[in-house]
């Protein structure tokens, strides 16, 4: 019965001990600047995207439901809040207009914590043309591949897939990047399976 006991105990401590040091770790990611300034997701490649216009963002602000909304970017890159009416979005990444918006909001909220959500990335396309069954813009999710592209653009019955080509504009100098489906599907030239960048545009001839 003690040796029972002694278990549950050590097993309490052990629970108690990981729920401390989860606490500890979710309250330093949500510290920033004077306030509490959240991104979500919290992974990476979240925090490094760059807002556009057309992008469309959820900001909520904790306990200020006027404060919360779902909002477009507009065309000039700026978003219309209760308060702070214009305020620039688009080059930000999500975290850094949590900052930005935690910063103005303190002349109004005590303590604003503010959580910046991309829910919509329209601003990053690329664009695919030719004998595909899907042509024009595609969103540009992150690490999109040009394979990735191909598979979600779809294949006509007369693609040439050994001369698929992506167009890239580098220091105002246009390229022409070959690209060998045929050999990507069989694990071989997966170099040419680059990631995509905005504006990039993949020809199926």
């Amino acid at each position: 019965m003690r040796g029972s006991q002694g278990e549950w105990m050590n097993k309490s401590i052990v629970v108690s001990v990981l729920m401390i040091g989860l606490t500890s770790t979710l309250s330093f990611a949500q510290t920033a600047i004077g306030g509490s300034v959240t991104s979500v997701p919290t992974d990476a490649v979240a925090q490094s995207y760059v807002i556009g216009p057309d992008d469309t963002l959820h900001i909520s602000v904790w306990k200020e439901n006027d404060l919360t909304a779902t909002l477009p970017v507009r065309a000039d890159g700026m978003i219309s809040l209760p308060l702070l009416n214009d305020v620039q979005a688009a080059g930000l990444t999500p975290m850094q207009l949590a900052a930005d918006l935690t910063v103005k909001l303190k002349k109004y909220v005590t303590d604003p914590r503010v959580t910046v959500v991309v829910t919509a990335m329209n601003s990053q396309r690329v664009y695919v043309l030719g004998e595909v069954m899907h042509t024009g813009p595609m969103n540009l999710l992150p690490h999109m591949t040009v394979l990735q592209a191909l598979a979600t653009a779809g294949f006509t019955q007369f693609a040439n897939t050994k001369k698929i080509y992506v167009l890239r504009t580098e220091n105002g100098k246009q390229n022409k990047i070959p690209v060998n489906y045929k050999e990507l599907i069989k694990g071989e030239a997966m170099s040419q399976n680059m990631v995509l960048k905005p504006g990039d545009t993949v020809v199926v001839p």
